[in-house]
């Protein structure tokens, strides 16, 4: 089967500016969907679609297709992104923490929901890097193991193992929402 990408793309790459709108109407949402579920911010998350929808009208005139799917190249150039992202974070260090608006839910939506929201975030977000990438991929973004190992660029038994550990862990960090 080929890449269901691959015409599109190709009329990206001849400076269609519908081809762009139509391109990123299809892919924004699961890549602002993904960024987010790496970074756990909103504005960080567009920022990183943004530089990769960049780097895509950047590198559409140069793509093969045939070398692998265009999902999965853009899924890798986001993810590299967030990394980057995430490791700045780490180097970086605040006298005081930066403001933020409240993210808060309504009201309508209840304070045990969004307890358990940000918890499942929380768990989310300390589990190793190559763990969280796993469940992000398999799990939110619900691709196969197949795609999301080739995303990530392991072997499908070395993604359910990441799937398994980061599995357990968060089962073990939120195993008092079961009860």
């Amino acid at each position: 089967m080929g890449d269901p990408d691959e015409e599109l793309l190709a009329r990206v790459a001849d400076g269609d500016p519908a081809s762009v709108r139509a391109l990123v109407a299809r892919k924004l949402p699961r890549l602002l969907s993904l960024a987010g579920r790496m970074l756990g911010d909103a504005s960080a998350a567009e920022d990183v679609a943004q530089e990769a929808f960049l780097r895509v009208w950047k590198q559409a005139p140069r793509w093969r297709p045939g070398a692998a799917r265009f999902d999965t190249w853009l899924y890798r150039v986001a993810l590299n992104l967030c990394y980057d992202r995430l490791r700045r974070r780490r180097e970086l260090s605040y006298a005081e923490p930066p403001d933020r608006a409240d993210e808060a839910p309504g009201p309508e939506r209840g304070l045990e929901a969004a307890d358990t929201g940000r918890r499942v975030s929380a768990a989310l977000q300390a589990l190793p890097d190559r763990q969280r990438e796993a469940i992000v991929l398999c799990h939110y973004q619900e691709l196969g193991n197949i795609e999301a190992a080739a995303i990530m660029g392991v072997s499908v038994e070395a993604l359910e193992s990441l799937l398994g550990r980061g599995r357990r862990t968060m089962r073990v960090v939120l195993a008092d929402l079961r009860e």
